[in-house]
């Protein structure tokens, strides 16, 4: 479990083009577990994966948690901590199952979705990633992304194809070279984060980033303490400038907790006493 304290807001809008909503998010302080999927796929097969993925994400963890000799899906990373690599077991598990379901049900043939996950176990931040739904941190007054997009576009910016600029203007901007349940294995992108007091992360799906910037997610950042009020601010942000898309944003606080008042008497009765020497 982590030791920090953990506030959150988190918020999914439809946006304003589209009829319904593809994206699902997965939020839980306590358990330190944010996720956020964006789903696609016709005859609205994408809200299918990204809602089976938000359900197998957090109960794998949980059953790990239950029996920590629960197998692993997938190779481990031995460059990564036990959360981290049971993390990536959960997304790679539910590629699995969404892949088996969308070969079952012909009307889910080629469904899929985006997963960004972040997970808080002590002080160490755990993230996994497939596709172009971002994490990005904010440490004191800087905004720095996380994760690197799974999209043809930012290929092609890594090999000098494409300048950043003329990227956000790329009509094959959203397609992507990973998802989850697409095809029967998936590379897991990995990373992990000590976290400081006062951090906070934003994960969110790439309907906010086509329309708003980094600077302006940073802003609304600093306007207010409140996560909810976050959330809500850069959501209004996104549809502002068009809402073309579904846009799901959640922002989490982590903060040192401060010690209970059994801990501070204790603290005041068994602090040795000064003495003044003369």
């Amino acid at each position: 479990m982590h030791s920090l304290h953990v506030t959150h807001g988190a918020t999914s809008d439809v946006g304003l083009t589209r009829t319904h909503n593809e994206d699902r998010f997965h939020a839980d302080p306590s358990a330190g577990l944010f996720v956020v999927c964006d789903g696609m796929g016709g005859h609205r097969a994408g809200e299918v994966a990204s809602s089976r993925v938000i359900d197998i994400i957090p109960r794998h963890l949980a059953e790990a948690e239950a029996d920590p000799s629960l197998p692993l899906t997938g190779a481990v990373r031995p460059e990564f901590s036990s959360a981290t690599n049971r993390l990536a077991s959960a997304v790679r598990l539910a590629n699995h199952q969404v892949h088996q379901e969308a070969a079952r049900h012909a009307e889910y043939t080629g469904m899929g979705t985006t997963v960004v996950a972040a997970w808080l176990v002590g002080p160490i931040l755990s993230i996994a990633h497939v596709g172009d739904s971002r994490l990005y941190l904010i440490r004191g007054h800087a905004l720095q992304l996380l994760t690197a997009d799974h999209s043809l576009v930012q290929e092609q910016v890594q090999s000098g194809l494409l300048t950043a600029h003329d990227a956000t203007r790329a009509p094959h901007k959203h397609v992507l070279t990973r998802a989850v349940g697409v095809h029967p294995l998936v590379d897991v992108e990995l990373g992990e984060l000590p976290v400081l007091d006062g951090d906070m992360v934003l994960l969110c799906s790439d309907g906010l980033t086509a329309g708003v910037s980094s600077d302006t997610i940073l802003r609304a950042v600093q306007e207010s303490s409140d996560p909810q009020a976050v959330s809500d601010r850069l959501i209004a942000l996104s549809n502002a400038a068009g809402g073309t898309d579904n846009t799901t944003v959640i922002v989490a606080r982590f903060r040192q907790r401060k010690p209970g008042m059994w801990h501070r008497m204790c603290a005041q009765l068994f602090t040795a006493p000064t003495t003044e020497s003369s």
